[in-house]
């Protein structure tokens, strides 16, 4: 089947080793019962592997060129839908109607995004993507890493992430210019911010670290819009140094103070 040229402005670059793909699903390790979502099938590389270890595979694909053509290609067969849509704008819970997993070569011009849509509530059972590697780490940093950021926090407070192994640049074509990695996301038994205040402590975690070289207590002062006094107050309440710098604070430590600040 004849494809166009990959678009710079979809950010695609596509997965072409048949082991890497293989890999790929067995880190997702979908069973015979469960929907798979995949964000970008692209050419369909991924979703082959895909469709026939799934009950049902959903892909979700924005070029109009390529959507038709993946659709075309599975025509009759009723273990996949094609869905043409960006995939900010679905609802991944109302999509598959029930339990699903997530896999996805990602754009990685708006891998943040999809991150985190992808962490909305219902969340998936477990999510595997590939990713830049910076990313990737950026994802799984600890406290007081240099990786270490918002996005590891907010990812943190309600799933757990680990490396999977990294890919090659020659895997891809065109090859990117930036090193990759498969991440995978579970969501964690026990987050550590109720559902009701995952918003605000977003915007507290990405509000900290735009101030992360400054100590807590000044953090907390300009963030919350309080005095001194009350800064100190809301610190010592959560336990935590008034002289730490956000970069290490733990998940949990942003929702003792996000506690403390509402109290």
């Amino acid at each position: 089947m004849h494809y166009p040229p990959p678009r710079k402005r979809l950010g695609q670059h596509f997965l072409t080793d048949p082991r890497i793909l293989t890999r790929i699903v067995d880190a997702l390790a979908p069973t015979a019962d469960e929907t798979v979502i995949e964000i970008g099938p692209g050419r369909g590389a991924l979703t082959d592997v895909l469709v026939p270890r799934a009950r049902r595979v959903i892909a979700i694909e924005l070029d109009r060129e390529l959507a038709p053509r993946l659709r075309e290609r599975y025509a009759g067969d009723g273990r996949l839908t094609v869905v043409e849509a960006d995939v900010l704008s679905v609802d991944f819970g109302e999509l598959a109607g029930g339990p699903f997993v997530v896999a996805g070569n990602v754009p990685y011009n708006i891998t943040t995004p999809i991150l985190f849509h992808a962490l909305e509530r219902p969340r998936p059972l477990r999510a595997v993507y590939l990713v830049q590697r910076e990313v990737a780490e950026r994802v799984v940093a600890a406290p007081g890493s240099e990786a270490y950021g918002a996005l590891s926090v907010n990812v943190q407070c309600v799933a757990n992430g680990e490396i999977v192994f990294r890919v090659a640049a020659g895997s891809f074509s065109p090859p990117p210019k930036v090193e990759s990695a498969v991440l995978r996301i579970t969501p964690r038994d026990d987050p550590v911010v109720d559902v009701e205040d995952e918003a605000r402590y977003r915007a507290m975690v990405q509000a900290a670290f735009s101030l992360r070289r400054k100590q807590l207590r000044r953090v907390v002062r300009t963030i919350c819009s309080l005095d001194a006094e009350a800064a100190d107050h809301v610190v010592a309440a959560a336990g935590l140094d008034p002289e730490a710098r956000p970069e290490v604070l733990s998940p949990a430590d942003f929702a003792r103070l996000l506690r403390a600040s509402r109290a």
